[in-house]
């Protein structure tokens, strides 16, 4: 067996073409774009690729957006004081502040001064709350884009097996959930799980996202299963590579995702997403 492989990018393409063409309908609608303010403190370089990217996204949909450039030695108070004027001004629909930021900051506060209405991350204790509810939330970016990459490959997960290695609020909980709610039998697992291997083998959806290169042999992959890989770093080699040996998975699993190419476009494309979800939300609610 040798998995197909899910591009990511053209995916997150096909998703941002129709997207301009809803930002054009929602201008001549209500007379303005939607508009993402990014902000980023310091000058982390991976940080500021990724900011990169979405400043780029948002440029090529057709949405405005905004960049707030800070210094790293900024103090947390003066953070929140650009957080509240952005919470207050009616021209911004989606707040993203890119993390990490600095120690000396707490970024617990920082997610919890953005409004929910503008929290495009979907990371406020309340849209955290409203989606374990099974209320209306802004969904994190990078689960969203995990289950429209399982949806448009034609998988229903009803039914199947699902497990997730890792835990984290950003990718491993939410996605846990949301697959859930697709009634799939969820299991998390993690790096610290006894056997995993024993674990990953039950899985028709295998969602890794541990942040341990490498992790998931082919061995520990079902035969037929779908395979999204959601760690990235560099190997020994300097390469880009996953928490998937992408080899090895790739000629038992049905389907694999790569890295890089895989989850991260829809990542950014989903926060695009969210960000017009916030400017619909709220120009329904003035």
């Amino acid at each position: 067996m040798s998995a197909t492989v899910i591009d990511g990018k053209m995916l997150s393409v096909s998703y941002k073409e129709k997207m301009k063409e809803q930002i054009v309908e929602l201008e001549a609608k209500y007379g303005r774009k939607p508009c993402l303010a990014v902000i980023i403190v310091g000058e982390d370089p991976a940080s500021q690729s990724y900011v990169r990217g979405k400043i780029k996204a948002a440029a090529f949909v057709g949405m405005d957006s905004r960049l707030i450039e800070l210094p790293a030695t900024i103090s947390e108070e003066e953070l929140l004081r650009h957080i509240a004027d952005l919470n207050a001004d009616g021209g911004v629909d989606g707040i993203l502040v890119q993390l990490p930021l600095p120690r000396h900051i707490n970024s617990n506060e920082v997610i919890e001064a953005i409004t929910p209405m503008k929290d495009v991350d979907g990371f406020h204790p309340m849209n955290v709350a409203n989606l374990w509810l099974g209320l209306d939330s802004m969904v994190p970016c990078t689960p969203k884009g995990i289950m429209k990459i399982i949806e448009t490959s034609g998988i229903n997960p009803d039914g199947k097996v699902a497990v997730i290695v890792g835990r984290s609020n950003i990718v491993g909980k939410p996605v846990a959930k949301l697959l859930l709610d697709a009634n799939a039998t969820v299991m998390i697992a993690h790096t610290h799980t006894e056997d995993l291997k024993a674990i990953t083998l039950q899985a028709d959806i295998l969602v890794v996202a541990a942040g341990s290169l490498g992790l998931i042999k082919g061995d520990m992959v079902k035969p037929g299963a779908v395979v999204i890989d959601v760690g990235i770093g560099r190997n020994s080699e300097g390469k880009l590579s996953g928490d998937v040996d992408f080899e090895g998975a790739a000629r038992v699993a049905s389907y694999i995702t790569p890295v890089p190419g895989g989850v991260g476009p829809m990542t950014i494309t989903m926060l695009m997403e969210n960000t017009i979800e916030c400017f619909i939300n709220r120009m329904h609610s003035l």
